[in-house]
């Protein structure tokens, strides 16, 4: 098993493409056919299966078989806070990047 902080960084790479932060985003309201994904995702199916793949292999989805049609839900819902705390953390950089912005605004238009 890898180190922790290895394991963690493997963690941050499986997140690190926005296809796979909406499939989990998606997921989190319960399972979801292939179909499905493929419409909310707007990708073929071949490409679609590689970020499953990535996110499988990572533990943080599974898939089932129902009906004939195969559907995924997440494994790992302790994903979903991390998710939350990311857009949390990019909110809060945002603000600050507004705010220095608009500092160096009135800044200029005093001199």
């Amino acid at each position: 098993m890898p180190a922790l902080p290895e394991a963690k960084s493997d963690l941050f790479r499986s997140l690190g493409h926005p296809v796979r932060i909406r499939v989990l985003e998606l997921l989190a309201d319960g399972p979801i056919r292939v179909s499905e994904l493929r419409q909310a995702t707007n990708l073929e199916a071949s490409n679609l299966s590689q970020h499953l793949g990535v996110l499988r292999r990572q533990r943080l989805i599974i898939s089932s078989r129902t009906d004939g049609q195969i559907q995924y839900l997440l494994s790992c819902p302790e994903v979903l806070p991390l998710l939350s705390v990311a857009g949390a953390l990019l909110r809060s950089s945002l603000q600050s990047t507004r705010l220095q912005l608009a500092e160096t605004k009135d800044t200029q238009y005093q001199n």
